[in-house]
């Protein structure tokens, strides 16, 4: 077995063997990217049904994202890289999870060869808990419906959970992709059920922050990353705690309209986080990218929005 996300956790990858305790688990199967409110579901189901049965209930979920294998140029950005997904996974409840790699011999399968190889003679499920949008198997034949029929035949149980809905919208990481891109964070993280977050490593920049009043911690994050571009108040997770903040995210177009960058002015705080990791809240969208005709003009709307970003984060 691989590290886990924490000791209670048991993370099993590929082929590795369950341990004995594990032995005919409860499995929510998904790629859970975001592990959103609605991918708990399928976990609370899951674990419920892993009560009745006395057994184990685990996650069995697939990287990279099948999206990712099949066309990798237009793959969605991940909400949740592994590491973040199985964390959360963990935080679930959970009692471990199993990473299968998705590649060329597992998308070859065929629905009832996945069913029969990996969740009878693999792991001798005793029950399956499933998303209503579920599927699998060889150009996608595997439905909820096929899976229900497999578990009859095959002897364990299946539950599909039907969608959770946030303000008219089925919850799902396409939905809540689509949120972001609009500047929705509120929304975007009422879905998740926690405020969206990316996490990388504090990188130098062209240090301009420093010189009008405004120091800020600079990430690149993935370029893939189809999140609105504008002033955001956030929270950020340091070395040194948890500062609230006001970020910009975008190409600095009254600069140099670069690469897009993650730019985080920290309120109250003083020290050095070069190369240090930081985990970004997004908690709201204050306004979009802008180009100003100078300096002056930029340091008074940057006041302006720490100002707004302190009353935000004020009545979280």
């Amino acid at each position: 077995m691989t590290q886990a996300p924490s000791p209670e956790f048991v993370l099993v990858r590929g082929a590795e063997p369950l341990p004995p305790a594990f032995t005919r688990p409860v499995v929510a199967i998904g790629n859970f990217d975001g592990v959103h409110r609605g991918h708990r579901a399928v976990f609370d189901t899951a674990r419920a049904m892993a009560r009745e049965a006395k057994v184990a209930a685990l996650a069995l979920t697939f990287e990279p994202h099948p999206r990712t294998f099949f066309n990798p140029a237009n793959a969605p950005f991940r909400l949740t890289p592994e590491a973040a997904k199985l964390r959360h996974i963990a935080e679930s409840g959970l009692d471990g999870a199993i990473v299968l790699p998705f590649d060329a011999a597992l998308a070859s399968l065929e629905a009832e060869t996945f069913v029969r190889q990996v969740l009878v003679e693999r792991y001798h499920v005793t029950g399956v808990a499933v998303g209503f949008d579920f599927h699998f198997g060889r150009a996608r034949a595997g439905s909820p419906a096929f899976l229900e029929d497999a578990g009859r035949r095959h002897g364990f149980k299946v539950q599909v959970v039907e969608p959770m809905r946030d303000e008219g919208d089925a919850i799902s990481s396409t939905a809540i992709r689509k949120a972001l891109a609009a500047g929705q964070v509120g929304h975007a993280g009422h879905m998740l059920g926690r405020p969206f977050a990316v996490e990388a490593q504090v990188i130098h920049g062209d240090k301009r922050g420093r010189t009008i009043g405004f120091p800020t911690a600079n990430l690149a994050l993935p370029e893939d990353l189809d999140l609105a571009f504008g002033i955001y108040a956030v929270k950020a997770r340091t070395p040194l705690g948890q500062f609230g903040g006001v970020a910009n995210y975008g190409r600095r177009p009254t600069f140099d309209n670069g690469r897009a960058l993650l730019e985080v002015h920290l309120f109250d705080f003083a020290g050095d986080l070069y190369g240090q990791t930081l985990e970004v809240e997004f908690h709201a969208y204050i306004r979009p990218e802008l180009k100003f005709d100078g300096i002056n003009a930029l340091v008074a709307q940057i006041r302006l929005d720490a100002h707004q970003a302190r009353e935000v984060l004020a009545k979280l």
